[in-house]
C-alpha cells in the first residue's frame, strides 16, 4: 500500500506549470454528481491497450466488472487484454487471510493458459486495505515462472483516475522501462537516403484505430516508432523506450511524469502535441524534425504536409460547406478539451462552450489561446446544466462521452460520441475525412425533425379542418332549442348527424 508521502510525490509534478497548485489525492464530493473514475480505473486503462500482457485485477470481482475492452482500443495482433483477469476476493479470503495465495495461484494459472511475455497486477481497495504485500507476491511469482510480473499498486480510494495514469507510468520507468534494447533495423525498411530516427509517443491510445491514420506518414518521413505507450503496444515495445531520440506527449499531460523520468534518466526530449484536426497534425509533424534538428528530415516533413494539406482540404471543401456556421457544444476533457477545438474550427464550426472537468491547467490555457479569454469553460457535466448551455447558445450539435447520449437524445439534440467508447477514429488527416462525415450524418439526420414535429394523430391538416367545418355548418339546425342551462343550441338530431360524418373523415381527427 502507499504511504501519503508516496502519494504526494506523484501529485508532485515538477514538468507541469502550474504545479504550485494545492494538490488533493480525492477529488472533493458534490452531492448529486457522479464521482469520475477512482486511481484504479486510472491506471488500467492506461495500460490495458498493451495487447500481449496478462492483466489480473487483485480485488473482488466487481473491480473487473467492466475490464473486458473497456477502453475501445484496437490491437493489430495480440488480443489477450481484452480478456478479463480478477483473482476474485470475497468475504472468506479476506476473513482468512488467503487474499496473497489466491494472487499467486492466479498469476500461476495466467502464465500456463496464455504463456503471456509479462503479468501486470492491479491492487484495488479491499487487499491494500488488508495489507497484501503485492510486491513481494510478484517478485516471488517471478522468481518461480520466469515471467516479469509487475507490480501496479493503485487502490481507488488513493484518488483520482489522473493519479492513476501517473501511478501506471511510475510502474512502467520502475519496472519495465530499459530492460532490454530495441531490435535492429530490418534491412527490408533501411533506406541510404533516409536516416531513421526512433521515437516514442506517450499516451497515445488508439482508440477505434485511430493512430493508424498516422502511422504511414511516419513511415514515409523515416521515424520508427519504439513504443506508443500504450495502444497497439506490446511489452517488448515498453521495454525499449529508453533508447529513443524524442518522446512526445500526446495524452494531456496525463503521463508527463514518464516523459519528466525519461528525460532525466536518460537524457530524451519530449513536447506535447495532438493528432487531431489538420492544424495540429501539421504542427506535431514539425515538432519531430525540430526536435532532433535534422534538416533533411524537416524538408521532407515539410513536402509532406503541403501534399496532405492540399488534398485533404480538396476533400473537405463540399463537406465545410454543409457544416460552416454550426454551432457545436463540446463536453469532454483532457487533450480533447483542446485539440477538437483545433479540428472543428478546420470545419468552420463555432465552439459555444467545452468541458474542461478532467483538463489540466495547460489544456484550459491551449482552450483560452484557440477561443479567447471570455471562452465558456464547462465544470459541471449535469444533464440540467449541459441541455441549459445548449439551449441558450442554440449549439445545433452535442459533441461528448458516451454517459451523455441519452441525456441529449431525450433532449431530441443531435449527439456525437468523442470519447473512448466510440466506433470511428478521428486522428490525422484522413481521421478529419471521417469525423466530417459522421458531424453531417448527425446533424442532417431526417430523425431529428420528425422527432421534433408533434405526433401525427395530434395534427389537424388544412383540408381535414375544413371538411369538419363543412359538415358541422350543414348539419340540419331546424330542431335546436336553446339549451336550459343557456350554454348555446343543442340539438339531438344535429349532433347525431356530425358524429355520424365525423366517423367518415379519416382516423386520428
Amino acid at each position: 500500500m502507499k504511504s501519503t508521502k508516496d502519494i504526494a510525490a506523484l501529485l508532485d509534478e515538477p514538468a507541469c506549470e502550474h504545479n504550485k497548485k494545492e494538490k488533493s489525492g480525492c477529488a472533493k464530493p458534490k452531492p448529486g454528481a457522479s464521482a469520475g473514475g477512482c486511481a484504479f480505473d486510472g491506471a488500467q486503462i492506461a495500460l490495458l491497450p498493451i495487447a500481449d500482457v496478462a492483466h489480473i485485477v487483485h480485488g473482488p470481482i466487481a473491480c473487473a466488472g467492466s475490464s473486458w475492452d473497456n477502453r475501445g482500443t484496437r490491437s493489430s495482433g495480440a488480443d489477450l487484454y481484452r480478456i478479463g483477469m480478477t483473482t476474485d476476493l470475497t468475504e472468506q479470503d479476506i476473513v482468512m487471510g488467503r487474499s496473497e495465495k489466491r494472487l499467486f495461484h492466479a498469476i500461476k494459472q495466467a502464465i500456463d493458459t496464455y504463456s503471456p511475455p509479462a503479468v501486470f497486477i492491479y491492487n484495488t481497495c479491499v487487499p491494500a486495505l488488508v495489507g497484501d504485500d503485492i510486491n513481494a507476491v510478484c517478485k516471488s511469482a517471478e522468481e518461480r515462472w520466469g515471467v516479469p510480473v509487475v507490480p501496479i499498486d493503485s487502490a481507488g480510494f488513493y484518488g483520482t483516475k489522473n493519479l492513476g495514469n501517473r501511478i501506471a507510468g511510475d510502474a512502467m520507468v520502475n519496472h519495465v522501462i530499459g530492460t532490454r534494447d530495441p531490435d535492429p533495423l530490418p534491412l527490408t525498411v533501411q533506406r541510404a537516403e533516409i536516416k531513421i530516427h526512433d521515437v516514442n509517443l506517450i499516451g497515445e491510445y488508439n482508440i477505434a484505430g485511430e493512430f493508424w491514420h498516422v502511422l504511414p506518414l511516419f513511415d514515409e518521413l523515416g521515424l520508427r516508432i519504439l513504443c506508443t505507450l500504450s495502444g497497439d503496444a506490446r511489452f517488448r515495445e515498453v521495454q525499449t523506450m529508453h533508447k529513443a531520440e524524442v518522446n512526445m506527449m500526446v495524452c494531456s499531460k496525463a503521463m508527463v511524469n514518464v516523459a519528466r523520468k525519461l528525460q532525466q534518466k536518460y537524457g530524451t526530449p519530449w513536447f506535447e502535441g495532438s493528432y487531431y484536426g489538420i492544424t495540429d497534425t501539421s504542427q506535431s509533424l514539425r515538432d519531430f524534425a525540430r526536435v532532433l534538428n535534422d534538416p533533411d528530415l524537416t524538408e521532407r516533413t515539410e513536402a509532406l504536409i503541403l501534399r496532405e494539406e492540399t488534398r485533404i482540404r480538396t476533400e473537405l471543401e463540399p463537406w465545410k460547406v454543409r457544416l460552416k456556421g454550426k454551432r457545436v457544444l463540446l463536453f469532454t476533457g483532457g487533450v480533447k478539451s483542446w485539440s477538437v477545438i483545433s479540428a472543428l474550427q478546420d470545419l468552420g464550426m463555432v465552439v459555444v462552450a467545452t468541458g474542461t472537468k478532467k483538463s489540466t491547467e495547460e489544456d484550459k490555457a491551449r482552450i483560452r489561446e484557440l477561443m479567447g479569454e471570455d471562452t465558456v469553460m464547462i465544470d459541471d457535466g449535469s444533464p440540467r446544466a449541459l441541455l441549459k448551455i445548449v439551449h441558450d447558445y442554440k449549439a445545433d450539435i452535442l459533441i461528448a462521452g458516451g454517459r451523455n447520449m441519452y441525456t441529449a437524445l431525450k433532449a431530441k439534440v443531435p449527439f456525437l460520441d468523442i470519447n473512448q467508447e466510440r466506433e470511428f477514429g478521428y486522428e490525422g488527416y484522413q481521421g478529419m475525412l471521417e469525423l466530417v462525415r459522421q458531424l453531417a450524418l448527425t446533424i442532417e439526420s431526417p430523425v431529428w425533425e420528425a422527432v421534433r414535429a408533434p405526433a401525427p394523430w395530434k395534427v389537424k391538416t388544412s383540408s381535414l379542418v375544413n371538411r369538419e367545418n363543412e359538415i358541422v355548418n350543414t348539419a340540419d339546425l331546424s330542431s335546436a332549442k336553446p339549451s336550459p342551462e343557456g350554454e348555446g343550441w343543442v340539438t339531438t338530431a344535429r349532433m347525431q348527424e356530425v358524429e355520424q360524418r365525423r366517423e367518415q373523415l379519416p382516423r386520428g381527427i
